[in-house]
């Protein structure tokens, strides 16, 4: 995994809050996300369908569109706000300083043009450079992202490339200008095996070669487990664990990331049946009280339906989970003990 100095965060997610106005009144789809990405770092961001982390990506890129709006927190790229910025400052930070990576490659490529020209377009919007300077930075793009013969194929539509080829040409576009921080939002998904593990090995170097921040947006704890440095874990909006990925993978502290590493398959062990997370996420209008994994939680107890648990510390990362207090009320009682014993001794 890489290497991190200490230095300040590249992206810094405080308190975040996004609301989308109905009918019926606001409805809170993020409450109070808090995140930081540092130089060089890939944080994954994983949970199921509606548990929100497409939707923090989409407020970071300044993409969020009404009815939803961020209605609480900050926003700080490199220690400068965006989350305040008007529409045209967002649109001259976005492709300079912040790149994104979506699910389908199609929807960031338009068909009509050659994959060089959008190149070429998007490095001299972002950077002082002639056409032909953009040209040959164009070409290094594709072969750095490892496109075979990148001279003949800047020339080429994104028709006449395959789904894998066709991701790392995106991947390409979110570099032109070589930004801080990439957001990734399910960038492997449409892929078969092989050519995921190709994108995750590039996206490591890329972080490792220009010390960009990825935020890798995925359902996919298996993805997470190989590219990531650390993971945060999102439920109904808010985050229910965040650490180290080696940890949370080895051994998770909250019983919903608990369900996502028992329902991936695993060579080590031969089951007949992969466990799965009973239940569904709740829908924004119906979010119980208390922890909002209560309803599904094979550990949930009273506590658990009546109070919501924030991150509390936990190992090397942290977890919004009551039994992590639970499990570390006896541990300081030990500790005060032996502390005890010690002065005593002394």
């Amino acid at each position: 995994m890489t290497e991190h100095n200490n230095t300040s965060p590249v992206l810094d997610v405080a308190d975040l809050h996004i609301e989308f106005d109905t009918r019926h009144g606001a409805l809170k789809a993020i409450d109070g996300v808090s995140l930081q990405i540092a130089p060089g770092e890939i944080l994954g961001v994983v949970g199921e369908s509606g548990a929100g982390k497409s939707l923090t990506g989409t407020a970071i890129t300044g993409l969020l569109e009404r009815p939803g709006r961020i209605s609480g927190g900050e926003i700080r790229l490199e220690g400068q706000r965006i989350d305040n910025l008007s529409q045209d400052e967002m649109r001259r930070l976005r492709g300079r300083r912040i790149g994104a990576i979506f699910q389908d490659p199609l929807t960031s490529l338009n068909p009509l043009y050659t994959v060089g020209r959008q190149l070429i377009e998007t490095i001299r919007t972002h950077l002082p450079m002639s056409k032909a300077q953009a040209r040959k930075r164009a070409i290094e793009l594709l072969a750095e992202v490892g496109l075979p013969a990148p001279e003949t194929r800047i020339d080429q539509y994104p028709h006449q490339f395959s789904g894998g080829m066709r991701q790392r040409v995106v991947i390409a576009l979110a570099l032109c200008a070589d930004p801080k921080l990439v957001i990734a939002d399910e960038p492997t998904t449409a892929l078969d095996v092989s050519v995921q593990a190709q994108i995750i090995t590039m996206l490591k170097r890329l972080c490792r070669d220009h010390g960009t921040a990825v935020m890798l947006v995925t359902h996919d704890m298996g993805v997470i487990a190989e590219a990531a440095d650390r993971v945060a874990v999102m439920y109904a909006g808010r985050l229910v664990e965040v650490g180290p990925v080696a940890e949370v993978v080895k051994s998770a502290k909250h019983p919903y990331t608990q369900g996502l590493m028992n329902s991936i398959p695993t060579v080590l062990h031969d089951v007949d049946r992969l466990e799965q997370i009973e239940g569904s996420m709740p829908r924004l209008t119906a979010i119980p009280p208390g922890c909002a994994f209560n309803p599904r939680c094979p550990h949930a107890f009273s506590r658990c339906r009546a109070e919501r648990p924030d991150l509390m510390a936990a190992g090397e990362g942290a977890a919004a989970c009551w039994l992590v207090e639970e499990d570390a009320a006896p541990a300081s009682a030990a500790r005060a003990t032996a502390d005890t014993l010690v002065e005593h001794q002394d």
